[in-house]
């Protein structure tokens, strides 16, 4: 028994001791440093697969959403003269009830190869440009007279 086991009860451990135990330990897992080398080589390769197996499909499902939406867009064609109504898309959280979000009957001016439309109410000079999905076909050209209908209670 050591002299430190005798006077505090625990068992005593030299650094050589210590350094002992590593070293049987070291050569129980036999580490060899190329092994290990190639082994994390290995690993590393597998991660960077796997991230490019995530981008291709991440990109590949964006492809499909996209063509899943194009597919359901109403393809539009406007002339300039013709008459339109426009949707209202802005959030309003007190919205009247029997408000409608559609406003207009605008006339369009011009129609760009991109989409987008330009329109105006009265004055040809107040044009402003929108996209053509929130445009609603109204009337064939801007001559024919505007009739508004009232609902009335009877």
């Amino acid at each position: 028994m050591h002299p430190f086991q005798l006077v505090y009860g625990k068992a005593c451990r030299l650094h050589a001791e210590l350094e002992h135990e590593a070293y049987w330990a070291l050569k129980k897992l036999n580490l060899d440093m190329e092994a290990a080398g190639e082994k994390r080589m290995l690993q590393l390769n597998k991660l960077d697969e796997f991230r490019l197996k995530a981008y291709e499909n991440n990109r590949s499902y964006k492809e499909n959403v996209k063509r899943w939406h194009d597919m359901r867009l109403e393809h539009k064609i406007f002339i300039p003269g013709q008459q339109v109504l426009l949707f209202n898309s802005r959030l309003r959280l007190f919205l009247g009830k029997l408000k409608s979000r559609w406003s207009g009957p605008f006339i369009v001016k011009t129609v760009f190869p991109h989409g987008a439309v330009e329109i105006f109410n009265k004055h040809p000079d107040q044009a402003f440009k929108v996209n053509g999905q929130r445009l609603y076909y109204y009337g064939d050209m801007a001559n024919c007279e505007v009739v508004s209908t009232v609902l009335a209670t009877t």
